[in-house]
């Protein structure tokens, strides 16, 4: 209730979760499992969102020259990002780069490779994908580990794509956003904050309490550093928001 989220979006049923009932206790051996759910489902909703990311674009898919694909759920080879591709049916010689197990600032991080990418490449049009299924990090609850209920509350399912490209094409692209700029920093004394590690069990996550604490100390040293090289230095004339990142 505390999370204030009215509706979230899993793969997960009731029909799958009985079928494998070691998904739902707390800490059963069950990486096997949720594996075979996510390897296939996670470029699946990848593909939804970047088929709406191409539409929007309103361009040729064979003009990608650059994917990069992030997720925390779960790891194969050939990666989601091979899958995509196929899934799509992208040029066979499209530049990838998948990028797993980057916790939540791989949503910055995304951002700031397909703008170096997009700058430094003449022409170039970078596919970015990010797609999570929650499958990986489902568990039942423990008295003994509350923290593991926090992540259990937050996350769900979900895709976004996006085109990024540096010179559009007058009277054809119409972009959205220019992308100024994207960073991320490592707080002092922050280690084991936020931990995720990968196990039989499946994908746990470790909070711990004073992850605001930390965040609120170290906000105005972190706006400072990401905005003084743009000059700006009045930051309520910006919309902002802070976001602990993950590991």
């Amino acid at each position: 209730e505390k999370s204030m989220i009215k509706k979230r979006y899993m793969y997960l049923t009731e029909d799958i979760l009985k079928e494998n009932p070691d998904v739902c206790a707390y800490m059963a051996p069950s990486l096997d499992a949720r594996q075979d759910m996510v390897v296939v489902e996670v470029p699946k909703l990848g593909k939804e969102a970047a088929t709406k990311a191409i539409k929007e674009w309103g361009q040729s898919k064979s003009k990608i020259t650059h994917l990069v694909f992030c997720t925390t759920s779960g790891v194969d080879m050939p990666g989601a990002d091979y899958q995509l591709t196929k899934l799509l049916g992208l040029r066979p010689s499209v530049k990838r780069l998948m990028m797993y197990q980057q916790g939540c600032f791989a949503g910055g991080t995304v951002l700031r490779l397909a703008k170096d990418l997009a700058e430094n490449n003449k022409g170039a049009r970078v596919l970015v994908v990010c797609s999570e299924v929650t499958a990986v990090t489902f568990r039942g609850p423990s008295d003994t580990h509350l923290d593991s209920l926090v992540g259990q509350a937050l996350f769900g399912d979900g895709a976004a794509a996006l085109i990024i490209g540096s010179d559009p094409v007058v009277g054809v692209e119409k972009p959205l956003f220019e992308l100024v700029s994207a960073a991320q920093t490592i707080l002092p004394d922050s280690d084991g904050a936020i931990d995720g590690h990968l196990r039989e069990v499946g994908l746990t996550f470790h909070l711990l309490k004073d992850v605001p604490g930390l965040i609120s100390k170290n906000v105005e040293k972190s706006l400072t550093e990401a905005f003084k090289p743009l000059g700006i230095s009045d930051w309520n004339s910006l919309f902002w928001i802070a976001h602990p990142g993950g590991p």
